[in-house]
């Protein structure tokens, strides 16, 4: 939710954001957005009903809840490309090994990747030192360029988009454990990726100046 007078570091964060996002494609400076979400865990009691001539399979409303898992989700829009891993947990430490997978697995001939993601505390350089040794902590951050989205500007993450997108088309079912949650999210991210699906995002700070003036602090002459 967007409030209804915004402050002035929320306005910052968003132009920062959005100019980003206008940046022309670049290999050696790649724009990648980050974001995770949760999934609870739900083990059918009975087997579903296959599938019959003219009827859907047919699941139980019964169900075992087996605990929960995150989902971290990385795209590069331009690029069509987008990576999910599935943990246990969410800590600074989980984070701090997903961001050494992007440097050193997916981007190890970038400069730097420009990393957009919500403000949370467990995305801080503090989370590299807290999982490395000070020399590996260092040479990960050295690689990274961030860019927070505002508090109550989540919808300026396009990674928040491809989760919207893994729902409807992947995850709103149920998975029993970690490993059925993985499996799946590893064939829709295949296959997305296999179809180079992009993002072309308009939304510019010029739009925002105009269509969202009434979120800028008020300025007295």
């Amino acid at each position: 939710m967007i409030p209804p007078r915004a402050s002035a570091a929320f306005v910052s964060a968003m132009e920062d954001v959005l100019d980003v996002y206008c940046r022309p494609y670049d290999p050696r400076h790649p724009v990648v957005c980050l974001d995770e979400s949760s999934k609870e865990l739900r083990a059918d009691v009975q087997a579903p009903l296959p599938m019959e001539p003219g009827k859907p399979e047919r699941m139980d409303d019964h169900y075992e809840r087996q605990g929960t898992a995150n989902l971290f989700l990385a795209c590069e829009p331009l690029r069509g490309w987008r990576q999910i891993t599935v943990t246990e947990r969410r800590t600074k430490v989980d984070w701090a090994h997903f961001v050494r997978e992007l440097v050193d697995a997916h981007y190890p001939e970038a400069e730097q990747i420009v990393l957009v993601m919500d403000n949370l505390n467990t995305h801080r350089p503090a989370s590299l030192y807290e999982a490395f040794p000070p020399a590996e902590a260092k040479r990960i951050w050295d690689r990274l360029q961030l860019h927070y989205t505002p508090k109550h500007g989540s919808w300026l993450n396009i990674a928040e988009c491809e989760f919207s997108v893994l729902s409807r088309q992947c995850t709103d079912r149920r998975f029993p454990n970690a490993e059925a949650l993985q499996a799946a999210t590893a064939a829709w991210q295949d296959d997305r990726n296999d179809h180079t699906v992009t993002v072309d995002w308009h939304f510019t700070t010029e739009d925002a100046r105009i269509r969202l003036k009434h979120l800028y602090p008020k300025i007295d002459d």
